[in-house]
């Protein structure tokens, strides 16, 4: 069964909105992991316009099931990574002003950066993901750098789906099983949601985890958190 990791970045957009503390990024944490989510995402942006710093070093001792923190390997991202210590972390190549993740690595560009980067964190025994699209040639480099895992940027699939589900998930079936050949393990995520979770996940293999934010915290707004948790996770089976 492939794992939900549940990415509560819009929990702290809506705290922000109002200053204070509520809703309360550790208790969205708690609960989502008490509801049957088998990971916790954040990405920290540089101008903390939702997770802050700060919240993933409160976050860390409460989970107990895996955090995966995502983001551009500044200086302070590395540092903040190194100091927390989490299970899983995913380098995107999202500039600092970047509404949301839009694109995977030029990893044949940026191979000798992203190399030096995943050793950094798996000298620490942080595994690693890199954030690529599905073309072969970036899959391939992605392996060159000794990443431990890709993770699959599923917004071009979300978008197509409607029109033409089985065109738009043959892009990666196939990246999945070129990744598969070079020793990577899979991840996919953005853009998936309840109505195109379950074809991609049963049409593309090997993938180990989906991270899923915006649209499950929008669902819970309909259907309650653990209702929604648990919808998603009977998609996954």
């Amino acid at each position: 069964m492939t794992r939900l990791s549940v990415n509560i970045n819009k929990i702290a957009t809506l705290r922000n909105a109002r200053g204070g503390d509520l809703p309360n990024v550790l208790e969205a944490a708690i609960n989502c992991e008490r509801y049957g989510a088998q990971g916790i995402t954040v990405h920290p942006r540089p101008d903390e316009r939702h997770i802050r710093y700060q919240d993933v070093r409160d976050i860390r001792p409460i989970v107990t099931t895996e955090l995966n923190i995502e983001g551009y390997p500044t200086d302070k991202f590395i540092s903040l990574v190194l100091e927390v210590l989490p299970h899983q972390v995913t380098l995107v190549p999202d500039p600092p002003g970047a509404i949301t993740s839009n694109q995977g690595w030029d990893t044949k560009k940026h191979t000798s950066f992203l190399k030096k980067i995943v050793q950094i964190f798996q000298v620490k025994g942080i595994r690693t993901s890199i954030f690529v699209d599905t073309t072969d040639e970036n899959i391939i480099y992605a392996a060159k750098t000794g990443t431990d895992r890709i993770e699959l940027y599923t917004e071009p699939f979300a978008r197509k789906f409607s029109t033409n589900k089985d065109i738009a998930v043959l892009p990666f079936s196939n990246a999945a099983k070129i990744a598969h050949d070079n020793n990577l393990e899979i991840n996919a995520g953005h853009d998936l949601n309840l109505l195109n979770l379950k074809f991609f996940c049963t049409n593309v293999p090997h993938i180990k985890e989906v991270s899923i934010g915006h649209a499950l915290i929008s669902d819970s707004l309909y259907y309650g958190l653990e209702n929604t948790i648990q919808m998603y996770l009977r998609q996954l089976k």
